[in-house]
């Protein structure tokens, strides 16, 4: 990237594409979610739990293939993957409509998924190529919380195109939104990867960057922690139709409560990016993740004795869930520092851990619901669990580890 092409590109404007590119994998699952009876309906599935599997086959599309390409984007830089990830995801999306069955619907997703994982993992190792540390941290934390909007309107405009036009039109915005965005790509993000820093593609290169990253205990251990962040994410989002709609009865009105979510998680992700300078992300990613532990065993605990009124799981939801919300960027960050000479294949192991295995928690959960909320609270206490034990073994045993906070670095 040539000096002239990094300063044209302001930190604002960076960190608003960074949030698009984001919100662009964000809506292929946020604005489906109200279609997805009609898609069931569509197509005669009768299992009504299996629905989840449009949501499912476009994480695991997404998950896979970041072990290719992040070692390409370390050979060939971020912005073509980013490019050609755009135009196929873009592709994918116009085409669902014409599809015939539940199976060719569900081969589409997951080729959008694959084209979803080039983008992410060109725009997460972009921000490794400009910030490191407490700095990627706040930036990232600023470009979720923007991203977050997608969650938070996303399921009402889904409902909106539904009460307009059939499902096949949900597809259709999904198309011109990646469209739109593809194009401010294109103009506006330069290369970031200098081309000093390009590495081989040759097996031993590639073998030696994968090697780089799985042996780093604290890295890996902080990596893997996302991967039971994101469950705990896609538990609430995957049974999220059940819970509001089968067991609150909102009806249509379903999107305004699921909004309660990601409000909750902005709130968090912007209180980290004001926080973490001074705190350090240790300690900020430690004691959050001890009190949504705290939170999700008293919640599993509530339920026990049946179905709470809709403000009082509300009321949970907006204040456990900003728990998550300050641990993905922090320990993103933490994943990541050490490994700024193979940041294209430190993203692409880690974003394939984190979204296969998530991918993978969030269907059994939804697999696992019964027609009440104790599975799904379960599984926060379990999560939550096993988050704390990745920290606990990236740390050896110790927790809030930051002795002070590190400068936030500018571009």
């Amino acid at each position: 990237m040539l000096d002239g092409e990094t300063k044209s590109l302001s930190r604002r404007e960076f960190v608003a594409i960074v949030a698009a590119l984001m919100a662009v994998d964000a809506i292929a699952i946020d604005i489906m979610l109200p279609a997805l009876p009609n898609i069931g309906f569509a197509f005669d599935v009768t299992n009504p739990n299996d629905r989840s599997l449009v949501l499912t086959v476009f994480l695991v599309g997404f998950g896979l293939p970041q072990m290719v390409f992040g070692p390409l984007s370390d050979r060939f830089g971020r912005r073509r993957p980013i490019l050609i990830g755009l135009a196929v995801y873009t592709a994918c999306a116009l085409a669902s409509p014409a599809v015939g069955s539940f199976p060719a619907l569900l081969w589409l997703r997951f080729a959008q998924g694959v084209a979803a994982a080039a983008i992410r993992v060109g725009i997460l190792s972009a921000v490794r190529d400009r910030y490191q540390g407490a700095a990627m941290s706040e930036v990232m934390s600023v470009a979720m919380s923007i991203f977050l909007l997608v969650p938070l309107i996303m399921p009402g405009v889904g409902q909106v195109i539904l009460l307009a036009g059939p499902w096949e039109f949900i597809f259709v915005a999904m198309g011109g939104l990646g469209a739109l965005v593809g194009a401010w790509t294109y103009l506006r993000l330069p290369e970031t990867l200098a081309t000093a820093n390009q590495r081989a593609i040759d097996f031993r290169s590639v073998a030696s960057g994968f090697a780089m990253v799985i042996r780093n205990r604290t890295a890996f251990s902080y990596g893997l922690s996302g991967m039971f962040l994101l469950g705990i994410i896609l538990a609430m989002i995957n049974t999220s139709q059940q819970i509001y709609v089968d067991i609150y009865g909102l009806g249509p009105f379903y999107p305004l409560a699921f909004a309660a979510m990601p409000a909750a998680s902005i709130i968090g992700f912007l209180a980290n990016s004001r926080l973490v300078a001074k705190f350090g992300m240790r300690r900020l990613a430690h004691g959050a993740m001890l009190l949504f532990l705290a939170g999700s065993i008293a919640w599993f605990i509530m339920v026990q004795f049946g179905t709470p009124p809709l403000w009082v799981f509300l009321l949970m939801v907006m204040l456990v869930i900003p728990m998550v919300a300050f641990g993905f960027p922090n320990t993103g960050a933490l994943a990541m520092e050490p490994l700024g000479e193979v940041a294209g294949t430190a993203s692409a192991i880690f974003g394939a851990i984190q979204t296969v295995g998530g991918a993978i928690l969030g269907w059994a959960v939804a697999q696992s619901f019964d027609g009440t909320l104790a599975p799904v609270m379960a599984s926060l206490c379990i999560f939550g669990t096993f988050v704390l034990a990745c920290f606990l073994i990236a740390e050896k045993g110790r927790l809030f580890g930051d002795k002070g906070a590190i400068p936030v670095l500018d571009v």
